[in-house]
This record gives C-alpha cells, structure tokens and sequence, in this order.
C-alpha cells in the first residue's frame, strides 16, 4: 500500500490538549492586537515591534491550525469531525481578520511614525514593502464592523460553496464494471490510458457524473462569483481582476505581456497537439486525448524508485533541496495513495509553528505521478528556505508561489531524459508538452472563462448550460485547431476548486506566469557563473518580501517585457520541434 502521512507531529488530535491551546490562541491574539492598536500615545519602535510580533504569531497559528484541519479533510472528505474543526476554526479565524482591519487602520492613522520607524530600524527595515502594502491595502478596506460581516458571511456562504463542490466532486462515483466502482477522480486519472475507447468512455461517465449535480455547481459558482463582485465593488475595485492582480504582486503592464505572449504563440502549441495526433494514428485530439501517452515506453515506477530518482537528481542540482526531499520522504510528509472520498490533484501544505510541511498526492506509478510529487516538493522547499521568516516577511504571492515547483519538474525531466532509450524520450519530451499546453493553453481557456463569467454574472445568475457554452467557447478560442471543437469539455468549469474560491480570483494565470517564470530562471541557470544555488535560495528567501517585478529584477530577469515570457516560450518550441522530429510528422 502506498504511504498515508503522518500528521502527530503538528497535532495529536483535534481533541489533544495542543490543539486546544493553539486554538485559545486565536481569540487572545486577536484581542491583544485589538488593544495594541487601540493605543493612542506616540507610537515608538518597540510598540511597533510587539504589534508585529502578535501579528506574525496570530498568523502562524490561523495558517498551522487550518492547514492541519484541512489535511484531514482532504483525505476524508466524508469525516464529520474534521469537517466540523474546519468550521470552527474558519468561525474562530474571523476574530483574526478583524484584527487585520484593525492593524491596517491602525498603521494608516499612524503612517508618518511607521514609515519613518521602518526607515530608522534595521530591525524593521525588511518590512518596508510589506508595510507599505498594508497600507495600499486600506484604500480597499471597508469599516470594521463591515469586514466581520463579511468575514463572516463568506464563512457560512462562499466558502461553503466551495466546500460543497468539493465535496461533490470527491464522493461522485459510478460503476465502471461488475463489482467494480470508480470515483470521478479515478474515471479522470483513466485520461492516461492508452487505450482510446477506455478514455472515452470514461471521459463520457465523467461527463455524466458532472451533469448530475450541474445544479449544485452552478449554484455554488453563482454564489461564489456574486459574493466576489459585490464585496469587490464594496472595497473599490475596479473589477475582480484588478484584486488579482494586487494580490499577485504584479502591474497590469506585466500580465498583458505574460497573455498577449501566450496568445502570440498558440501555433506552437497547435503543433505540438496536430503531431501528437498523427502519433496517435488520429485525425485530431479530443479533450479525452490531451492526456493520452505517446510512444512504445512503459516505462513505471514503484514509490521506492521514485524517491531515489527524485532525491538523486535534486541532489544532483543543488545538496540542500536533495536532503529536502529525503527527510521529506523518510518522515512521512507524502499521502500518495488514491482513494475514494480524498480530494483529486496534489497540493503542497504548511505549518509554520511547526517549520513542516506536508504533501497530498495520488499515485499512479508514472512519470506524471513522480514530476507531481517534485513539484510539490518545489513548494515545500520553497517554505523550508522561508521558514525562518516572520508570516509577514514569509507570504509570497500565487505568482511566484509556482517558481520553485516548476524549477523542480524541469530538473527531474532534464534528469529523466539523460538516462532515457529513444522511445522513452518520446513518451518524456511529449510529457512535458503536455504539461506545459495545460499550463499556458489551458489556462488561457481558463482565463477566458473566468473573464467572461465575471462580465456576464454582473447581468445575473447563469444556468448551467450558460457555464458550459462559455467553457467551451474558452477553450475553442485557446486551443483553436488543435482540438476537435466537437469533443471538447464543457464541465470544466465543475472540475476546477479554483473557480469556487472568493478570495483568490483568477487562480490561473499564476500558473502560466509560474512556469514561463520558472523556465527563465532555468536558463538563467545555464549562463550563471557563480554558485546558482545560493542565488536560488536568495531568490526564494526574497518572494515575500518585495513585489515580483523587484524579485526577479534582483536576478536580472525583466517580467515586464515580452522577450522574457518569450525565452521561455521558445524553450517550449525547441521540444516542439523535436518531438515532431522524432514521432515523423511532417504536416502544416
């Protein structure tokens, strides 16, 4: 059986004595924030420091106690007690917002003395974007008593839609033969098969599955879109986009490159896609072929095998992010195995009280499955370098959250291709195009998609069918001639968590960004003549300290500029050009 993790080390239990008292940590902060920022004398730097102390510990605990809930959630979605501890610590978790409006209001009263304390304190001085950017933040704040309303309505309301969509899509099953049931996340994981007629049909029950509770989904992401614009309009947004864009620590001027970049170049990947269908004997891809594997290479892994594959070539790369994995693996971080009622996909977790982190995956024995846990082993790196940090100096944004991930990929692929036969390199090279069309074309559909159902949810609700159409057209209009426009996926829209999450709108070009960031900071890799893990660590270390522009200018990378998105891109290209060399295409 493949490995469970192991949480005793962040709490017993949710009823042992820690998670109680961590728990009690909550309120208390909160009310001594409320009190320090309610203090109307000359602010001096040791007040300052003791407010930013509570505020960093208050922070650490609301991320260690969710995380830890949710981690039992997710791999038991049907479980009532962690379903209720994350209730109880999302209700709890409010106090800790309103003491984050009360901060900000407090740092804007007192803005002269903060920033010259920030100027005059070498203590402080690392804090001076951040600082700064709390008090951007407040020009978007509503009242204090308007923000715990909000807080908690969207506790009872679109975070629970976002918990309903999960769940549904955790618990949906079908049978698939006698005495045999699959999950929707399994009939998903079968768009790996190489067999067509076994991917399409468990592409049609997948469809089916998602059609059945189409009424649910498109209520949730309603409630989800509604709640979004209307609390955005609130705090003087623009629109859900320019929020996204703050949070992402980016300019408009950035994100307009990154797309119109992509955009660009969408024959590249229409290339790759018409050469992996006369690999596949097919005329054109349907969705159900996006995932199908391309050459004779069968290559499987056992958990043991990819341990020892990824730990060698990160090691190989750089000792620390080597010794990373290792203990990683040797403490049982990693919850591999796929099961009925645990979430789909991967996801990378953190617990700042305790300095760990922990992994969720599901296994297939695959190169897919082995790159997956690489990545997310890129994120955990990435926390272990900022561990040390207070939270105010640790939060990155999702734009550079994916740079340590995608680096990681990139060198277990490098590592695979050395010692790949020819038709394993085929199966290795399609591999990674195939990931990288999801992450700039698909989520360029996605993109599409989410621009246009903020535009049309302003008008009003929209059915179902409305949020199939628009998907579809989204991916016609990203994909164009690479796909068959007859067998596209017009429930993808129920498939993604990211489009039922208020708080984090357009959680999707973070990817595209991440992996063209990533790709740069490889080559960049390429040409360094120094020692490139300790400037990768610095790289890393600076994420939540500075906007992203700053970040990558303090490695010589401009973001702002299309040639940079484009290197990355043209990397892409060149194993485009291969992979059509090698399978013997030869068409437009």
């Amino acid at each position: 059986m493949l490995p469970h993790w192991s949480l005793d080390s962040i709490y017993p239990s949710l009823e042992s004595d820690l998670f109680k008292k961590d728990f009690s940590l909550i309120k208390n902060l909160s009310e001594s924030l409320s009190v320090k920022t309610e203090k109307s004398s000359p602010l001096t730097e040791d007040d300052f420091k003791n407010l930013l102390n509570d505020y960093n510990n208050l922070a650490d605990v609301v991320e260690t106690l969710g995380a830890y809930a949710y981690a039992l959630l997710s791999v038991d979605t049907n479980s009532e007690k962690a379903m209720a501890a994350v209730n109880k610590i999302e209700e709890e978790a409010v106090l800790a917002k309103v003491a984050h409006v009360k901060v900000v209001n407090f740092l804007d009263k007192n803005r002269e003395a903060v920033l010259r304390l920030v100027k005059g304190s070498s203590a402080l001085y690392d804090y001076e974007f951040v600082i700064k950017e709390l008090l951007e933040e407040k020009k978007h704040t509503l009242s204090e008593e308007l923000e715990s309303l909000a807080a908690d309505l969207n506790r009872s309301g679109s975070d629970a839609f976002s918990r309903l969509q999960e769940s549904l899509s955790s618990n949906s099953t079908t049978a698939w033969a006698e005495n045999e049931i699959k999950s929707v996340i399994q009939l998903r994981a079968l768009a790996f098969d190489s067999d067509r007629s076994v991917r399409e049909r468990a592409f049609k029950a997948e469809l089916k599955l998602w059609e059945q509770d189409k009424i649910a989904f498109a209520a949730s992401l309603n409630s989800v879109k509604g709640t979004t614009l209307t609390l955005d309009k609130k705090r003087s947004y623009s629109s859900p986009l320019e929020r996204s864009v703050k949070q992402s620590r980016i300019t408009e001027e950035i994100l307009n490159a990154l797309i119109s970049t992509i955009e660009d170049n969408r024959s590249v990947f229409v290339k790759y896609l018409k050469a992996k269908a006369y690999a596949l004997n097919l005329e054109k891809l349907a969705f159900y072929d996006l995932f199908a594997p391309v050459g004779k290479s069968s290559k499987r892994y056992s958990y043991q095998e990819a341990q020892e594959f990824i730990i060698k070539n990160f090691s190989d790369f750089h000792k620390d992010l080597g010794e990373f994995a290792k203990m990683a693996f040797e403490k049982n971080w990693i919850d591999s195995e796929s099961r009925v009622a645990k979430v789909g996909g991967a996801y990378c977790t953190s617990f700042p009280l305790r300095k760990e982190i922990r992994i969720l995956a599901n296994y297939d024995y695959s190169y897919d499955s082995v790159s997956t846990i690489a990545h997310e082993l890129g994120h955990g790196y990435h926390d272990y370098v900022t561990n040390k940090l207070p939270a105010l100096l640790r939060s990155y944004p999702v734009t550079l959250a994916e740079t340590a991930s995608i680096f990681s990929q990139v060198i277990v692929f490098k590592g695979a291709l050395k010692e790949a036969t020819q038709s394993e390199k085929i199966t290795l090279i399609e591999s990674f195009l195939q990931d990288a069309t999801q992450t700039c074309i698909d989520i360029l559909s996605r993109y599409y998609f989410e621009k246009t159902v903020f535009e049309k949810r302003e008008e009003g609700e929209l059915s179902p069918n409305q949020f199939c159409e628009i998907m579809k057209q989204a991916q016609k209009e990203a994909y164009r001639e690479g796909l068959d426009e007859n067998a596209l996926h017009p429930y993808m829209w129920a498939v993604k968590g990211h489009y039922y999450r208020s708080d984090l709108s357009f959680y999707n070009y973070p990817y595209a960004f991440g992996l063209l960031f990533g790709l740069g900071v490889f080559n960049l890799r390429e040409s360094y003549n120094g020692d490139f893990a300790q400037l990768y660590d610095s790289l890393l270390y600076k994420t939540g300290q500075l906007n992203a522009n700053d970040v990558a200018l303090s490695v010589n990378l401009e973001i702002s500029k299309k040639q940079f998105w484009q290197q990355g891109i043209d990397l892409i290209a060149s194993y485009v050009d291969e992979f059509v060399t090698l399978v013997g295409y030869v068409g437009a």
